[in-house]
This record gives C-alpha cells, sequence and structure tokens, in this order.
C-alpha cells in the first residue's frame, strides 16, 4: 500500500499542473491525496482522517458523503445525459431550477443563466454589462470597477476583476477597461480614530473621485462580494453599501454582487446582499448551489436588463453567449436536490445561530492573545488575524508565511484550514451541517495548531 501511495504521488507530480500552487515549492513536497469523505470530515491516502473547516473552497455546504445528491446525478444521467440549451432548447431540471432560485433570490432579479463556475458566470455577467450599454446606446459605458482584495475569478476578465496582485502579475493582468477602487477592509486601512462610517463614507468618496476622474459616462458596473473571500474574509464596515449604492446609483452604475462564496446559506441567510441591504442588478452565484458536487454556476439579471436583451435581439439577432454546459440537466437536479437538504435541515437557520456561535467562541479564546488582531466574518465564514503584536497593530514579515506555518500545523492536528498569506489570516467556512460540538472540536485542534506555532515567534 504504502509504495503504491507513493506511486500515485510521483504519478501526480508527473502529470498534472495544480491550480494555485506553488509550483516550484510542489515539486519538492509533492500532493496530499484526498481519498473519501463523509460528514464534514476526509481522509488521504496516507490515513490522516481531517475536518475540512473550509468545506472544500468554501463550497461543500451540505456535508461530503451526501447519497441524495449520488442518487438525483444517477437519476438525471440515466435519464438524459446530456443536451445543450442553445437555440431555445431546454430541460426540466433547468426549468424547474430558475423558477426555484428566483423565489429564492433578491426580488428584483429575473432571469439566470447557468453555467460551470463562478469565473464563468462573472464572465457573462462583464460581457451583458458592455451588450446590455451598446443596446442602450452608451458604448463609452464599458469600464468596470472592482475593489483590491476582491476575488472574483481566474479568467483573463475575472482575473482581471480579481483585486490580488498575484494574480495579475507576469500574466499581463487586468486587461484593460477593468479598474479597481480601495479596498473596504477597516482593520488594515482605517485611520487613526476613524470609525467604521466615517471610513465608509470615505471609501465612498474614493470610489466617486475615481468615477469622475475616469469620466461618469465611461463607467459600466460596481463588482463586489458582500464579505470578501479570498481576499481576507472582509466584512463591510458599518453603512459601507449604503454609501457605495449612494454613488453608483448617482452615475447609473450597474451594481453586480458576486455571492460565490455568499449565497446558499452561507452568512446565515440565503443570499449575502439580503445581510449587508444590496440591491444589485445582477448575481453571480455558484460552490455552494451543487455542494460542489457538480460544476455549477447561477447568474441573475432584472427585467430591466432582460427587457433590453429581448429588445436586442429583436432588432440584431441572437444574444450570442453561452456555454456547452450551460443549463446541463444532471448539475440542475443536483442543484435541485440539495436546496432540498438545505431547506429540509434548516441549513440556513442553523448557519445563523453555529456561525454566531463559532464566532464567540474564537474570540473569547483568543481574547487574551497578542498574536490575534481580530476575529472577522458573517455566519459560518470566519477569520482569524494574526499578529506579530496586536497591541502596537504589528504585522509579521511576509517572507515568515505565518499563517501557512500554521495550517500545515493545522493539517498534521487533523484540521483543514485555509491560508490566506496576502494578509496573514487562517480563514474558515465549515459545512453548514456542523453543529456547536464540531466547533468546539474544530476551535480546539486550531488552538493547539495556532500556539504551536507561535512559540517560535512571538
Amino acid at each position: 500500500m504504502e509504495n503504491q501511495q507513493k506511486d500515485l504521488k510521483q504519478l501526480d507530480a508527473n502529470t498534472i499542473l495544480h491550480p494555485s500552487t506553488n509550483a516550484n515549492e510542489f515539486a519538492k513536497t509533492g500532493s496530499r491525496i484526498m481519498q473519501s469523505g463523509h460528514g464534514i470530515s476526509l481522509q488521504d491516502t496516507d490515513g490522516n482522517s481531517l475536518i475540512d473547516a473550509v468545506a472544500g473552497l468554501w463550497c461543500v455546504n451540505v456535508g461530503y458523503g451526501r447519497r441524495e445528491l449520488a442518487d438525483a446525478m444517477h437519476a438525471a444521467a440515466s435519464n438524459m445525459g446530456y443536451y445543450h440549451t442553445f437555440t431555445g432548447m431546454s430541460n426540466v431540471p433547468q426549468i424547474e431550477l430558475a423558477e426555484r432560485l428566483l423565489e429564492l433570490a433578491p426580488k428584483a432579479m429575473s432571469k439566470v443563466l447557468f453555467a460551470s463556475g463562478g469565473s464563468d458566470g462573472n464572465d457573462t455577467l462583464m460581457k451583458i454589462v458592455w451588450y446590455y450599454h451598446n443596446l442602450i446606446g452608451k458604448p463609452q459605458k464599458r469600464k468596470i470597477i472592482s475593489r483590491w482584495q476582491a476575488y472574483h475569478g481566474t479568467s483573463i476578465a475575472t482575473a482581471s476583476l480579481t483585486g490580488l496582485p498575484s494574480f495579475h502579475k507576469d500574466f499581463n493582468l487586468p486587461i484593460d477597461g477593468v479598474i479597481h477602487t480601495e479596498s473596504p477592509d477597516y482593520f488594515r486601512h482605517a485611520k487613526s480614530n476613524e470609525s467604521e462610517h466615517a471610513f465608509s463614507v470615505r471609501r465612498a468618496n474614493e470610489l466617486e473621485a475615481l468615477i469622475l476622474r475616469h469620466g461618469a459616462d465611461t463607467i459600466g458596473a460596481f463588482i463586489a462580494e458582500p464579505v470578501m473571500g479570498a481576499g481576507g474574509v472582509i466584512t463591510p464596515p458599518d453603512g459601507y453599501f449604503t454609501e457605495i449604492q449612494k454613488v453608483t446609483q448617482k452615475y447609473d452604475i450597474l451594481f453586480i454582487a458576486d455571492e460565490v462564496v455568499c449565497g446558499y446559506g452561507r452568512l446565515g441567510a440565503w443570499f449575502g446582499s439580503d445581510v449587508y441591504g444590496i440591491k444589485p442588478d445582477m448575481i453571480t452565484t455558484a460552490k455552494a448551489l451543487t455542494s460542489g458536487y457538480f460544476p455549477f454556476s447561477a447568474s441573475f439579471i432584472t427585467e430591466k436588463i432582460w427587457d433590453v436583451i429581448k429588445q436586442g435581439s429583436a432588432k440584431y439577432g441572437s444574444f450570442a453567449h453561452g456555454y456547452t454546459y450551460s443549463g446541463h440537466p444532471i448539475g440542475a437536479a443536483v442543484a435541485m436536490a440539495n436546496l432540498d437538504i438545505i431547506e429540509k435541515e434548516g441549513l440556513v437557520e442553523q448557519s445563523a445561530d453555529v456561525g454566531a456561535y463559532f464566532h464567540q467562541q474564537l474570540t473569547e479564546r483568543f481574547k487574551q492573545d497578542g498574536f490575534v488582531g481580530q476575529v472577522r466574518g458573517q455566519g459560518m465564514l470566519a477569520a482569524v488575524q494574526l499578529m506579530q503584536d496586536s497591541d502596537s497593530k504589528t504585522f509579521f514579515d511576509s517572507s515568515i508565511k505565518i499563517a501557512p506555518q500554521v495550517t500545515a500545523q493545522c493539517y498534521k492536528n487533523g484540521l483543514i484550514a485555509r491560508p490566506l498569506p496576502s494578509v496573514d489570516s487562517v480563514a474558515f467556512s465549515p459545512p453548514l451541517i456542523a453543529n456547536k460540538d464540531d466547533v468546539n472540536t474544530i476551535i480546539d485542534r486550531f488552538e493547539d495548531s495556532v500556539r504551536a506555532v507561535m512559540k517560535h515567534h512571538v
């Protein structure tokens, strides 16, 4: 068996280019191979049992090994493994899912376009922004504003929206037409004695100044995650989206809510837009729509945008966008079964309840520790800010790679947590089925891990 595992790791190293992986370091260390999963736990091929406190990549909301989703997949594949949805073609699961999602989504949403993931969902909405403004006779309104620290995908267009420099460097990104405004990270960027609301007003004023520098008649849309995910689990400070939306509405700028991480219960509500009073023109969702069991996304638009697309087709012909797997019948069937579980088991409500407990316990556990500067997040989405010294607000030198050190120790202690090296933070997003006892175990293992590492650094 041991030789077989070595052979698998060698084969992996010889054949696969891993996403978001340091290729140089990987060549030395090799891969960790996951073999099976059940509930909130995974087993790897080295015999380790691990609590997955990240739910894959923020997505396995209903947990691993759900027979209901496997059965839905089997039934759909047995009935009709695939057919396209171009030229007005459709399938029953897609239709049923669209109706259900529009009942759950913020009220202004009118139509859904299905695809395979968050990147192509956001890419779709970028194209619709350009298409919409071209159709209404404002072709110059094509620039899209994102925020530094944001994450919106890794395609050429969506990596441009992403506001993390590592996704731009040496890839010749961002592309023209994508510009960035300042981050909503109050902890890192607030001025001395500046209140959260004053900070939010300042960020809105900076956004307005950016718009005026470029010309309001050139700005087509603004995109934002309700809570930033990969950029640090950054929650919006008090009044942030109220102030930002005053600016976008003033200059007739479409608002795209990227709900790829936040949607379907992660924040203790169906959508993050509902938590923070966002009134989007378009929404992207993916990840937890199928709990990661099938690559699937849903992009929403309002009736206002749909009317323009419809009128444009009457004048210019077909809406020339879509993917081979748009509205895939198996993906739609899995999404329906996944939503059944979320509703039947009350996982949105559980996310709010257990999530509040999670945050309270994390805060309590480290309130006396100078190496924790902040516990932040919402619902079952949290991050712990690691620091050299929180009293003097001294951050670790980036060369120390403190967050990866901590999560490597977590793995040794049977816990998967996610390092966010750009902000020296460790992120958690457990499956929504996790209960308070599970949370206690997660925090125990994290505490053991972080204290073991900090003995050498503080």
